[in-house]
């Protein structure tokens, strides 16, 4: 009997561990399971972060590309345009497109003669951004107006660098709200919505009924997904002129040194009587901060006027707005 009891009690003692084993595996299971979730859950917020960083830095590189691919090039005097050595018209993963002849830039009116008095406008585009004050500081050490084509930003201090660009007798005007092709050139829908979107940001921020715009990319860009034409036609009705460039700093997609972006843009400067000079104001442009204090030297030396765009500018277009019209626009 006492055998039975000791056998019976093994057995017992055997089915416990047995069971404690099973749920030891089913704990190790369970936890493994969630520990694997876990990484797994990291793995793809870490996959979604990297993708959302890829497409912001292609949409910026987009950006910065079409407005390079469009506006890096030279002309001969006579009207024909190429692209200057190391411009790029494609962009990786995207159909080729050819950049269409830049009208105006090169018109028989605005082409410079001996002496002529040049008259420069340097405009900024992108900004606010963290070099936004270091600029303004400088074009006041030298008493100059510029001309600021600003984005949507409603980081801490941009509200203060919008009225300060306002304030110190600069020209404030606009570059979309979003700044991203996808979003502005959706559609005409899509396009006017940015547009009020940031006109009336600007307008609550430092009371400016801004009335000059530019397209990013310029107006010649083959992005749209509207007629340009279309869009030309709405800020006609709305009041407002809108500005591209006929020299370019390279700052846009190409790393200049400041000395040449001074020697590119002051070497532009001298064929033109007017001359609208493309520079941004966007986090990572150090460079041309940098080159801001010798190229308004160098454009002194010249004897060049260093002015804000006001409704005296001479306007320079590639696509010009009165074409609008004259297509119809809608």
């Amino acid at each position: 009997m006492q055998d039975k009891d000791s056998e019976a009690l093994r057995n017992q003692r055997r089915r416990r561990k047995r069971i404690g084993r099973i749920k030891s595996a089913i704990v190790f299971l369970i936890a493994g399971w969630m520990i694997l979730s876990m990484i797994l859950m990291i793995c793809l917020f870490a996959k979604i972060s990297q993708l959302e960083r890829n497409l912001e830095r292609y949409d910026t590189e987009w950006n910065e590309r079409q407005e390079g691919g469009l506006t890096d090039r030279k002309t001969d005097g006579s009207g024909s345009t190429e692209p200057i050595d190391g411009a790029s018209t494609e962009v990786p993963g995207e159909t080729a497109y050819a950049a269409p002849p830049l009208t105006g830039v090169a018109d028989a009116w605005n082409l410079a003669e001996e002496g002529d008095v040049h008259k420069v406008y340097l405009t900024f585009d992108d900004g606010p951004s963290e070099y936004t004050g270091e600029i303004l500081d400088i074009l006041a050490e030298y008493g100059v107006k510029a001309t600021f084509f600003v984005v949507g930003s409603e980081e801490e201090g941009a509200g203060e660098a919008y009225r300060r660009i306002a304030e110190e007798g600069h020209t404030l005007g606009m570059h979309s709200y979003s700044n991203k092709y996808s979003v502005i050139y959706q559609s005409q829908e899509a396009f006017v919505e940015d547009y009020g979107k940031l006109h009336d940001y600007l307008l609550a921020e430092t009371g400016v009924d801004v009335k000059y715009y530019r397209f990013p990319g310029g107006s010649s860009n083959q992005i749209s997904n509207v007629p340009m034409a279309e869009l030309i036609h709405y800020l006609n009705e709305q009041g407002v002129v809108y500005y591209d460039w006929n020299v370019t700093s390279g700052d846009a997609a190409a790393a200049f040194t400041a000395e040449e972006i001074v020697e590119k843009v002051t070497g532009d400067v001298a064929k033109y009587k007017t001359s609208v000079v493309l520079l941004h104001d966007a986090d990572g442009k150090q460079t041309t901060v940098e080159a801001l204090r010798p190229l308004i030297e160098a454009l002194q030396a010249m004897g060049a006027e260093i002015l804000p765009i006001d409704a005296d500018t001479d306007v320079i277009q590639y696509v010009r707005a009165d074409s609008a019209e004259q297509t119809g626009g809608n």
